[in-house]
Parts: structure tokens; C-alpha cells; sequence
């Protein structure tokens, strides 16, 4: 595993409350969700293997609340893991893996956040968190705001493989991922 970074250990992690338990070998279900990349992605029909990590928002777009933001375990680093997946992407991509994130941000804030800090792959769109009540992903309230709890599937075929939950520290976490999933994915051939 990655060590944490000092920015990401003054701020409480998320422990594990079990929300994740039992995603792990599940069907995806048949939801189409918009992308940025343009249309909607169905995530049972997806690309054969991907990674799909769930953050809660914080790209700079979303009406958060003012105060406590960073207090809330789990809920902060959300640009960074974006970033960090953004800088192995390739790497990835030479596995045969496609990465993909989901938030429950709206496409034009999506699209907005990606085009800021060059994410080149889609970000797919829920706010109505038709996930969660499909596959029971886990979510949190801050303020108004439902949001989902950060975690990464790790799907082939649609079928989740591999349950990353909870995400602590966020911008090392594509890293172990990664490293996952170069031990554990065939590699495509």
C-alpha cells in the first residue's frame, strides 16, 4: 500500500461501517447513467473490465456546505483521487482496464470539473443515486445534499471483482488499485 500523504492524515478516515460488505461478486445492474464523454454508459454492458471509483462531489461545482467539509471522514480529496486515476490512466488502459468515476454531481458539473483538470476519461452522472438503490452503495447527508460515500469496484464482465471501502487517503488510492489489479487481472490480451 501507499503510505498517506501529511495533507490527507490531518483530517479523520473513514472507517469501516460494512455498507460495502457483499458488493463483491454481484451483477452490476442495467442503469444507464450520463457520461461526459457524451450519451450514457449502462454499467452492465460496460467495457469489459473497468474500474469505477464512487466519490461524493467536491470538484469545485457542487453547492457543499460551507462549513465542516473536510471534517466529514471520507469526504475530502475528491479532485485529487480524480487526478491521481487521471495520471494512470495509461496504465490502466495497457492492462485493459477502463477507468471510470460517478458522483452524484450533474453532467455539466461533471463536464465542467473535467475540462478544468483534464480528466480524459468519462465521469458518469447520478443524482438521483439510482446506483445505490440498484446495488446499495453506500451514501452519506451533508447539509441538503445525498451524496455517495468513496469506494471502487473493480468490474469484469459485469461483475464486481474487487470492493475498495473505505478510500483513505484519496489521492494514493489509484495507486493500490492499480497494484491490485496488476495482481489479480489477467491481462487482456
Amino acid at each position: 500500500m501507499t503510505a498517506p500523504t501529511s495533507e490527507y492524515l490531518q483530517y479523520p478516515a473513514p472507517q469501516d461501517d460494512g455498507a460495502a460488505r457483499g458488493l463483491a461478486g454481484k451483477r452490476l445492474p442495467e442503469i444507464e447513467l450520463p457520461s461526459t464523454a457524451g450519451g450514457t454508459v449502462d454499467l452492465a454492458r460496460a467495457s469489459p473490465r473497468f474500474v469505477l471509483y464512487v466519490y461524493p462531489s467536491a470538484t469545485g461545482t457542487a453547492d457543499l456546505p460551507a462549513r465542516g467539509w473536510k471534517e466529514i471522514p471520507g469526504a475530502f480529496g475528491c479532485t485529487a483521487e480524480s487526478c491521481a486515476f487521471r495520471d494512470r490512466r495509461k496504465s490502466f488502459e495497457d492492462l485493459g482496464v477502463t477507468v471510470m468515476g460517478l458522483s452524484a454531481q450533474t453532467t455539466e458539473a461533471q463536464r465542467a470539473f473535467a475540462g478544468r483538470k483534464e480528466i480524459n476519461f468519462p465521469l458518469l452522472s447520478d443524482p438521483d443515486l439510482k446506483l445505490s438503490r440498484e446495488l446499495g452503495l453506500p451514501t452519506f447527508t451533508a447539509g441538503d445534499l445525498h451524496l455517495y460515500k468513496r469506494l471502487t469496484l473493480v468490474a469484469d464482465s459485469g461483475r464486481i471483482l474487487k470492493v475498495f471501502y473505505p478510500v483513505f487517503p484519496p489521492d494514493t488510492h489509484p495507486a493500490d488499485v492499480l497494484e491490485w489489479v496488476r495482481a489479480h487481472v489477467e491481462p487482456h490480451k
